[in-house]
């Protein structure tokens, strides 16, 4: 494994200290000796074409704030770029499709952050059965207790439907365990021999899916022919009084249909994930007692980031070995990707 292999990470100091605390530094350190680290906030990050045409590095890592690759940059005749390691989720801002046509293999944080997710999802939907967001603001605002007629509900016995069944799910699927629930899937693709292995049923059909679980947790891949997928027809059919929990893709569910049902308050909601983000400070959603919202903050939690700086490390390693590299970016990923 030959050590000579210029290398750039750019990640702001913060992120140097999420993503790679000890030992990750030093591994990849160990790994990469010519790297060099730098922060993109700062007066002497300087040009960036520029930094790239003298660099020309062969290895670059990657962060949120790391601008936009030139396209510009193709064209040089010492374009040097091999592996693109980010470090984070969606590279359609950073990456323009031409670098991936040329051949740059790309990476990002894929599954490392599966488990985190699923996390998130469990928290949604036990703060949607147990109405938390309502009481939690209507004690602090409105001196507010509960009454002798109050409605909440456990997650215990449950019927739970999981739109998906990919990394997260099978995660979600493990934390769902204790609770005792039935757990379903709609997932087409997903041979029975995995389901089996999770305890998790198949469901025939998204119509099944939705009218036979009082809980569904939406998780389904986004792609063009995905968009809207969940209608109002399907969101109907979950029993009156269920929950419906996004954190998977926004553009996947018509919002328009599910803020109408949400306004009649015969469905607990909860949304982390929304089809324009920042969520509109005037959305329908906001403001609603059923409706639970996060500001998109189902990946990894700050003390977690670290599963994907070592994730992004343990590729790195592959890359300079030649062995096969995991969550790799291909073209039909970066295309249906947000």
């Amino acid at each position: 494994m030959s050590k000579n292999r210029t290398a750039l990470a750019v990640l702001t100091e913060a992120e140097v200290l999420d993503f790679l605390p000890s030992p990750s530094l030093e591994r990849l350190q160990d790994l990469l000796p010519d790297l060099e680290i730098v922060d993109p906030l700062t007066d002497e990050f300087g040009d960036w074409p520029r930094r790239l045409a003298e660099k020309r590095p062969e290895i670059l890592i990657t962060g949120w704030k790391v601008p936009t690759l030139p396209e510009s940059w193709l064209e040089d005749p010492n374009y040097s770029l091999r592996y693109l390691c980010h470090c984070t989720g969606t590279v359609r801002k950073l990456i323009p499709r031409a670098f991936l046509d040329r051949g740059l293999v790309v990476t990002n944080w894929g599954h490392s952050i599966s488990r985190v997710v699923a996390e998130c999802g469990l928290l949604l939907t036990l703060t949607a059965l147990r109405r938390v967001s309502s009481w939690s603001i209507d004690m602090h605002l409105n001196g507010a207790w509960k009454t002798p007629d109050v409605y909440v509900e456990s997650l215990f016995g449950r019927q739970v439907g999981l739109h998906g069944f990919g990394n997260i799910s099978q995660h979600l699927a493990r934390l769902l365990k204790p609770f005792g629930v039935r757990v379903s899937t709609y997932s087409p693709s997903v041979p029975d021999s995995l389901l089996e292995s999770f305890g998790v049923a198949r469901a025939e059909s998204l119509e099944d899916l939705f009218s036979e679980n009082n809980v569904i947790i939406e998780l389904a891949a986004y792609k063009p022919e995905n968009r809207h997928l969940v209608s109002e027809k399907l969101l109907r059919m979950i029993p009156e009084g269920g929950t419906f929990v996004n954190i998977g893709r926004g553009a996947v569910v018509d919002e328009g249909a599910l803020l109408r049902i949400a306004r009649e308050g015969c469905l607990q909601v909860a949304l982390d994930v929304y089809e324009v983000e920042p969520l509109p400070a005037d959305s329908g959603f906001r403001g609603l007692p059923n409706v639970t919202l996060l500001p998109h903050l189902g990946g990894p939690t700050i003390d977690r980031r670290q599963d994907a700086g070592a994730h992004g490390v343990d590729n790195i390693e592959r890359y300079l070995k030649g062995e096969p590299l995991e969550s790799v970016v291909s073209l039909s990923v970066y295309d249906r990707s947000t």
